[in-house]
């Protein structure tokens, strides 16, 4: 996602016209071309998604993602010349109708409409994000870290390669991208009504989170229960319940899960309710 370090960078010679940022996230420091492309593949970006690249530079990343792949989108940058030059290629090859580029600190932007985002930046900056994103993104949305990941986040995708054209940047040619998707919040005890072959009266699950680790347990019949291969994808959760056949799937959606017992029998559930 060809990016450019986000350049929140702030060293000792300020230009007047640029924004003092919350956080020094580093110079700017433009991905390959190459590695651009593969992180819009590996997210696979489409016509339908909305792109932020935070710390976009040049703004490869979002006129790659727009030109090649049919996205909308923005990208946000200190440096008031990288943030003309931008718009200004964004004009020049007739994107400008779909994405435009911001003088602003991206820590203070407002990344709500985002279906992806993209960044390569600093190892500290990266996770000082993280609650940012938990708390702005919605679940699913999918979020690509060129070189470095997100502590304690289990990546969607990992992807290492080398790359000569990464010696001038960071001295070597290891290359590495990062997909990860937002997860929904599911911790805490749901009341369930199970298809009537599980049980008739409502049931409890009980679920504990760790990003996108979940675990848990069910109460049915006066019965405990343990959850097993629980798996959470963005909004998407789908688990087993031990010694018994059958995989529950759901749709997470707020305090409310809807979804199928084999893609048969409908179940639901309430948080708290």
């Amino acid at each position: 996602m060809i990016r450019a370090f986000l350049l929140l960078g702030f060293a000792l010679n300020v230009n007047a016209a640029d924004v003092e940022p919350v956080k020094n996230a580093g110079p700017y420091v433009p991905s390959p071309q190459s590695v651009v492309a593969d992180m819009l593949r590996y997210a696979d970006v489409n016509a339908k998604d909305f792109l932020i690249d935070l710390g976009s530079g040049d703004g490869r990343i979002v006129l790659t993602a727009a030109k090649v792949f049919g996205a909308r989108g923005f990208g946000v940058e200190i440096k008031e010349a990288l943030v003309k030059r931008a718009n200004e290629a964004a004009k020049t090859q007739g994107l400008a109708d779909r994405v435009k580029f911001l003088k602003q600190d991206l820590f203070k932007t407002d990344i709500s409409q985002a279906s992806i985002i993209t960044m390569y930046l600093l190892p500290d900056t990266v996770n000082l994000l993280k609650d940012k994103f938990l708390t702005e993104l919605k679940p699913g949305t999918r979020i690509v870290s060129h070189d470095y990941p997100l502590t304690g986040w289990i990546p969607e995708k990992y992807v290492q390669m080398d790359l000569e054209e990464k010696v001038a940047i960071s001295g070597v040619t290891t290359t590495l991208i990062y997909l990860y998707v937002v997860p929904a919040k599911v911790a805490g005890n749901w009341t369930a009504q199970m298809p009537p072959a599980v049980s008739r009266a409502p049931a409890t699950l009980s679920l504990r989170q760790q990003l996108t680790r979940v675990s848990g347990s069910a109460k049915i019949d006066g019965q405990d229960v343990t959850l097993e291969d629980v798996v959470l994808r963005g909004d998407k959760l789908s688990f087993r319940f031990t010694g018994r056949k059958g995989e529950f799937t759901g749709q997470v959606k707020g305090r409310n899960i809807e979804g199928m017992l084999d893609g048969k029998a409908p179940w639901r559930a309430t948080l708290g309710g």
